[in-house]
């Protein structure tokens, strides 16, 4: 397994000082837009400290290189302290998805044109895949996408329709997955990256969702004839279904990683408030109801962790880590739902206010246990890895008993 360096441990203690000392305190800043989702101008103001400060892009080296997946989740667990500190740090979701899979797919100048501006903080992107049920398009089943794209010279058409296109409203960089009618390439998928915004995406809704630690929401948009060169392919032509899966597992990760330090951060709040309150004659804490939520929590805690470090080791190994990436993001996200619950029902009447952050920390993880795939979904994938290997284990069996029955005697 590859160890952690010094860069990286030292790299997460400054990211941990500066979202405590200079972010926590932006927690309470009335910047939001009417979704409650921080706006450009405070995420921008966060950044100009960051970078200050030496933290912006922590999980990316100097030279462009990113981090191993188990030094990212020192650095990352550290930035998810505050619901705020991904934005400022350039750590958050999409973007760090989408930087790492432009920096492992991309082309040099893909690389400049694209990556360099999300490295540097200047701009927000955004990931189009996800389709609108009612039009029968792509949710968590990729293969269902409806958008399109053929070629015409030397540019390619895209037309469909997408849903929940986090931060696409603000967003300057995007990258739009849609399925070939290129006979070579039919059916597989295409990644492209674009400039934002571009008026042939139209953007229909962003509605109020749950969550509202992302700027630009989750919009529904429409792509109507969006022409991009074909030097703005991600990649090769059919080839984005493969690509999508490069993103897919660490940012799965990822999500766990911020979403543990806004937990750890919760169970900080909660305990403080029950080392403090007295009900009863004494302490909170000393209430064994009480008590035995916090120990629940502490071990929960280590258990993701434990389960996070495993998952990018598994990355680190150069493996795609499909499997290991759903039984993490389900373990991870059901974890931290409890840890959010517990820390809600400990603080009782505070715990449903905005005067902490753990009223928040709890919205986010409910919509956490839904994207990159819902709990379910990856439960049924790994059923059918189950169903696959049994079978493969019985036929592997019966291959051996027929041999043996061969080699036998009369």
């Amino acid at each position: 397994m590859t160890e952690i360096s010094q860069h990286a441990q030292y790299m997460a203690d400054k990211v941990e000082a500066f979202v405590r000392e200079s972010i926590v305190p932006y927690e309470k800043d009335p910047r939001r837009d009417h979704h409650g989702a921080p706006t450009d101008e405070l995420v921008m103001e966060m950044r100009a400290l960051a970078r200050e400060a030496g933290v912006l892009t922590p999980h990316i080296r100097q030279d462009g290189s990113h981090l191993t997946q188990r030094e990212t989740a020192v650095v990352l667990i550290r930035s998810g302290l505050s619901p705020l500190g991904p934005l400022a740090c350039n750590t958050m979701a999409p973007d760090e998805g989408n930087m790492y899979l432009i920096g492992h797919v991309g082309s040099p100048e893909l690389k400049d044109r694209f990556l360099k501006p999300l490295v540097e903080g200047r701009g927000r992107s955004a990931f189009f895949m996800t389709e609108p049920a009612d039009w029968g398009g792509a949710g968590s089943d990729p293969s269902m996408m409806k958008t399109t794209c053929r070629k015409d010279g030397d540019h390619w058409i895209i037309n469909g329709r997408k849903t929940f296109i986090t931060g696409a409203q603000g967003a300057m960089v995007g990258i739009v997955m849609a399925a070939s009618e290129e006979e070579d390439t039919r059916g597989g998928a295409c990644m492209f990256l674009v400039d934002l915004p571009d008026p042939a995406i139209r953007i229909d809704e962003v509605p109020n969702t749950i969550d509202t630690s992302m700027p630009g929401g989750h919009a529904t948009l429409t792509i109507d004839n969006l022409r991009v060169p074909a030097e703005q392919m991600l990649g090769a032509p059919g080839e984005g279904f493969k690509y999508a899966q490069v993103r897919l597992s660490p940012a799965r990760l990822s999500h766990c990683m911020r979403w543990l330090g806004a937990c750890i951060r919760a169970q900080e709040i909660a305990s403080d408030y029950a080392c403090r309150r007295m009900a009863f004659g004494k302490q909170l804490i000393e209430h064994e109801g009480v008590g035995f939520m916090l120990a629940e929590n502490q071990i929960l805690i280590k258990q993701c962790e434990l389960m996070i470090d495993w998952c990018a080791g598994v990355l680190d190994s150069g493996s795609l880590g499909t499997v290991e990436s759903s039984m993490a993001k389900v373990s991870v996200s059901e974890a931290l739902m409890k840890i959010a619950d517990n820390c809600v029902q400990v603080l009782g009447g505070i715990g449903v206010t905005e005067r902490t952050i753990v009223e928040q920390v709890f919205r986010e993880i409910r919509a956490f246990r839904i994207y990159d795939g819902p709990t379910e979904v990856h439960k049924w994938s790994l059923a059918k890895k189950i169903r696959r290997d049994w079978r493969k284990a019985q036929e592997a069996l019966a291959t051996a008993t027929s041999q043996q029955t061969q080699t036998e005697p009369a």
